[in-house]
């Protein structure tokens, strides 16, 4: 019997925590469905005490976490697992204070319909980087921020009709496939564990 070699295939653009790589074609929608009604206050993160020297990481606390797939410019896909700030409180609250995303690859901001503001890093200790999906789930635009602790913090305009933000930590969007020519789906299930 001859053996054939198997072949694996990795999807450039799509690692993480969580993150499966399976190429193949799917439809590009968004689904904004998924169930967040948890407010976060401050007391509201996880600090692991075994993060080591450079002392306890502080997670995100009450949010839900949702699976999300994006899908690159060339068919391919790969599955995230997101955390979900749908509320007005969630989303003031985002990464604030936060040092490791924990069992979430980045934290989606969801609204309620097409939205154009600003973002800001208050309170923010990690340096991020956000990108912009449309209602139809079609990457708007990207860039950086830097974390700001002091009072007077620099505010980020959005793309203008946004949907859906999507915070990773600073450099991380390439690596999660948040990049031009993507498509952004929340599945409205669980992550895996």
């Amino acid at each position: 019997m001859r053996r054939l070699p198997i072949l694996l295939l990795a999807v450039a653009g799509c690692g993480g925590n969580t993150s499966t790589a399976i190429p193949t074609t799917v439809p590009t929608a968004v689904s904004t469905t998924a169930s967040a009604t948890a407010s976060a206050t401050v007391s509201d993160t996880v600090v692991d005490s075994d993060h080591g020297a450079g002392g306890p990481a502080v997670q995100p606390g009450v949010f839900d976490r949702t699976a999300a797939r994006i899908t690159l410019a060339d068919g391919s896909f790969c599955e995230l697992c997101l955390w979900l700030a749908e509320t007005p409180d969630d989303r003031a609250r985002g990464l604030m204070e936060v040092t490791d995303l924990g069992a979430a690859d980045a934290m989606a901001f969801v609204y309620p319909e097409a939205h154009t503001g600003s973002f800001w890093m208050k309170n923010t200790i990690m340096p991020l980087s956000i990108a912009f999906y449309s209602p139809s789930g079609a990457f708007l635009d990207a860039f950086d921020m830097e974390p700001c602790v002091t009072e007077q913090c620099t505010s980020y305009p959005t793309s203008p009709d946004f949907l859906i933000a999507v915070e990773a930590p600073q450099g991380g969007l390439d690596e999660l496939g948040l990049v031009a020519g993507s498509s952004l789906e929340l599945l409205d299930l669980p992550c895996p564990d």
